[in-house]
């Protein structure tokens, strides 16, 4: 495989994006004492840091890999949704479609960190479902843009949220299917069977398991296959993409499966990995149509991140070199 060629070609690409968008918002601090007025310690404040979360975050991704990237989701009209909004264009990410409404709540997940160990996280959001005018209007928009940008791939980035509802789903995935556009999704346990028709199925293991009831202590390749044509029965998919945490990723299409391991890493933090891997397993599918190593290249992927403290996105450049130094 010519990995240098393989990723200069992502920038001929274009992607979509749709789901629940948040705010990362990090209080870096450290602690010298506990509080006199509750056994909690005092942060002492040495930087705040926004960062692009969620949906959001996989659109990050695809940007950093040269891929043209647009966002679709609703957002609150508030503060936290302009600086994201701003946040993610200052990032080169396309919000043109992005839908602003006073009846919703920008995510904002606010971490306090100390040490490098996350302390505490305070959540404002709305995930009540989008009303039907809301429904209607991003909808639209995705279809507009299919049908004028002719995307390879559309991402669904589930959170439970609101944004991605039953009939959002079903009216995008058939629109997909009706232009040849590849899908990608990382479900949610609340709409996890909605995803019927879809080209990539992302769940992780422990959502697998809620989703069918299952009961699997220790993962192989046998019950891993079960569990593919479960859902199979179920999504009529075409890709089971199952993530394994420290056991690495297990593929499958019928033809070819199988689980690729881990490799070592010194983690830090596991936030957003599932971000990085959706955004790499789609557009690695769609530049190569091959499933393994669509699976390798995620998989070395959702590992890089995991080295990093919070959410953050793949660096271009040193995917290509574990690529070079572990797939060759």
């Amino acid at each position: 495989m010519d990995f240098d060629k393989l990723f200069q070609n992502f920038s001929n690409y274009k992607v979509g994006v749709i789901g629940d968008v948040m705010l990362d918002t990090y209080w870096w601090g450290h602690v010298e004492r506990i509080s006199p007025e509750a056994p909690v310690p005092v942060v002492l404040l040495d930087k705040r840091e926004l960062r692009i979360g969620g949906a959001g975050n996989v659109a990050l991704n695809l940007v950093s890999l040269g891929v043209t990237t647009s966002i679709f989701s609703v957002i609150g009209e508030d503060d936290a949704g302009k600086s994201l909004d701003r946040l993610m264009t200052e990032q080169g990410i396309d919000t043109s479609y992005i839908i602003c409404s006073n009846a919703r709540k920008t995510t904002d997940k606010t971490r306090i960190i100390s040490r490098n160990q996350q302390m505490m996280r305070l959540d404002a959001e709305t995930n009540t479902d989008l009303q039907t005018a809301a429904e209607d209007a991003l909808i639209g928009r995705i279809k507009d843009y299919i049908a004028a940008e002719k995307p390879a791939v559309i991402i669904f980035e589930d959170y439970n949220k609101g944004v991605l509802t039953e009939r959002v789903i079903a009216e995008v995935i058939s629109t997909c299917i009706q232009h040849n556009v590849i899908t990608a999704v990382d479900p949610k346990r609340k709409n996890f069977f909605s995803y019927k028709g879809v080209t990539i199925f992302k769940p992780n293991l422990k959502e697998v398991k809620d989703g069918l009831n299952l009961l699997v202590d220790e993962p192989d390749n046998t019950s891993l296959n079960n569990i593919h044509q479960l859902l199979k029965h179920q999504l009529s998919h075409q890709i089971s993409f199952i993530t394994l945490s420290e056991k690495g990723v297990y593929y499958s299409n019928d033809e070819a499966g199988g689980i690729i391991p881990s490799h070592l890493r010194s983690i830090a933090d596991v936030s957003g990995a599932g971000d990085t891997v959706i955004a790499v397993a789609a557009l690695l599918y769609a530049a190569t149509g091959n499933i393994k190593l669509m699976a390798e290249i995620a998989n070395i992927a959702g590992g890089l991140v995991c080295e990093q403290v919070g959410t953050a996105a793949i660096s271009k450049e040193k995917l290509l070199n574990e690529c070079r130094l572990l797939l060759n």
